[in-house]
């Protein structure tokens, strides 16, 4: 007999977005501080940024344990965003490379526009299956707001690539910390029209294919 599903429970949205966003903050705090500096650990040297990153990687493993542990559910997007810090935050310290670090948002914008292009190829939008309570959408309108987002993932891909490899480190610190947060908050904010326009009331999309 399989477990019944452990039901979301709902938690004070700042703390919700303490616990999403601290660490990139905690990340950003640290590095202005460190940025400078030079240490020797087992006779290795590791810049600020290095040891950073060491601190920022279990820093975003117990806030999301945090999260999931308060609200009882973790979206894979929060799921894969963990394991990729895990992973390229750890290649960052082992092989003391920032390189690593700085592609894994790449990656994870990538991974996320293909995902939801993938979807689009079969003519399902895979945006709702995450965001259809919050944002009530007619078909058409999900098809659309994927399109866009897929679009948009694509352009952060982009956009990160050329801050890492063209700018200074600082600056693709700023990037990833305020950036690219601001740039999703715009995105969302200037589709008033397509939620007007596609917008439906609970129910009206429960036939919809």
């Amino acid at each position: 007999m399989s477990e019944p599903t452990k039901p979301t429970r709902e938690i004070n949205p700042m703390l919700k977005m303490a616990l999403e966003l601290g660490p990139v903050l905690a990340f950003f705090v640290a590095y202005v501080w460190l940025k400078d500096r030079v240490f020797t650990i087992a006779g290795t040297e590791y810049s600020g940024f290095i040891l950073v990153t060491a601190g920022f990687v279990p820093l975003m493993i117990l806030s999301t344990a945090i999260l999931w542990k308060l609200s009882g559910h973790l979206s894979r997007m929060q799921v894969f965003t963990v394991v990729l810090v895990v992973i390229f935050g750890g290649l960052t310290v082992w092989l003391n490379d920032p390189r690593f670090i700085k592609m894994k948002p790449t990656i994870l914008y990538l991974v996320f526009g293909g995902i939801l292009g993938f979807g689009l190829l079969r003519g399902k939008s895979l945006l709702r299956v995450v965001m259809d309570a919050m944002v009530p959408l007619t078909h058409d309108g999900w098809i659309i707001l994927t399109r866009r987002l897929m679009l948009f993932f694509f352009g952060l891909a982009i956009a990160n690539e050329l801050v890492w490899r063209l700018m200074s480190e600082a600056a693709w610190v700023s990037f990833k910390t305020f950036g690219l947060t601001a740039a999703i908050f715009v995105f969302f904010m200037t589709q008033g029209r397509l939620f007007r326009d596609h917008g439906t009331g609970e129910g009206d999309e429960d036939s919809q294919a």
